[in-house]
């Protein structure tokens, strides 16, 4: 079965451009889908799987106390490793075909109220080259709701002040633009003319816009402790995450009248129906207001 994974995450890296999380991702779960079936019903060759086969190893993911959202991710990653399989002709029968999906409770994203934001885009100390940093990264962020992957992979020449935009590679390596405002424009000037310099090590001698202490490019956990430890600078003592900027940048877009296409443009999302959470989100924050302040509520 090794083989036929192996065959399927290439086809992914080929033809799909997948990003190399997506990918790990599918690997996994292919790969205990396969243990399972060795060890329970010594299946190695695709042909012989069958629909029971599928909701045994489901109901098995459901004992170990999976959640309802992983049993999802798998179903998705077998049905499409037997597409595949299908496709190439190396079977002549898809046993996910009347698999049905797991229900999943849709949980709606938290956000920051726009007073959060402020009091969290000023906290950084920008009298010093990391303050300067963070103060940059955490504007761009919730100017553009990117990914925080996306962040520390911007390079300088994605960069673009003058003309007031960042070009942002997402999910596949696929390309967008997205305009950046006035403050986060402001800030990446000023740490890119006296913050990055002071960090800028020439032995690396790499082009990454956002660097640690020891002028390397910064990692995913070190953006994530620099949140962490601003938040509570900034009072802010509710849980929060580098996706609470990308919720909290599409939530306040839509209050203010945006266009959901143009919301989707922005994010990256492949499927509108993605974006759409967020219009749950503002009806949601709407009905708080109007219980909390309305007379006859």
């Amino acid at each position: 079965m090794n083989d036929y994974i192996e065959d399927f995450l290439h086809y992914l890296i080929v033809e799909r451009a997948l990003a190399e999380n997506t990918i790990a991702s599918y690997k996994r779960d292919l790969t205990s889908y396969a243990r399972f079936l060795e060890e329970k019903y010594q299946i190695q060759k695709p042909a012989a799987i069958q629909r029971n086969h599928i909701l045994q190893f489901l109901a098995n993911l459901k004992d170990e106390g999976k959640s309802t959202r992983t049993l999802a991710r798998h179903v998705a990653s077998i049905r499409s490793f037997h597409h595949f399989l299908l496709r190439d002709q190396i079977v002549d029968h898809d046993p996910t075909e009347h698999v049905e999906n797991p229900q999943i409770e849709q949980k709606l994203p938290k956000v920051l109220h726009v007073e959060e934001v402020d009091a969290l885009l000023a906290a950084p100390d920008i009298s010093k080259p990391l303050g300067m940093r963070d103060k940059a990264m955490l504007e761009i962020m919730y100017a553009t709701g990117m990914r925080v992957s996306e962040l520390i992979n911007l390079r300088l020449g994605d960069i673009h002040l003058e003309m007031g935009f960042v070009r942002v590679f997402g999910k596949g390596n696929k390309e967008r633009i997205v305009p950046l405002g006035k403050p986060a424009i402001q800030a990446t000037s000023r740490y890119l003319s006296e913050g990055r310099p002071k960090l800028y090590r020439s032995k690396y001698r790499n082009d990454v816009l956002f660097l640690n202490h020891h002028g390397k490019p910064l990692s995913r956990q070190g953006f994530w402790k620099i949140l962490k430890s601003t938040a509570k600078k900034a009072g802010i003592h509710k849980e929060l995450t580098p996706h609470t900027l990308r919720h909290s940048f599409a939530t306040h877009l839509l209050e203010n009248g945006a266009d959901l296409r143009a919301v989707q443009e922005m994010l990256g999302h492949a499927d509108i129906s993605t974006t759409q959470i967020y219009t749950h989100v503002t009806k949601t924050r709407l009905k708080d207001v109007y219980e909390k302040f309305h007379p006859r509520a």
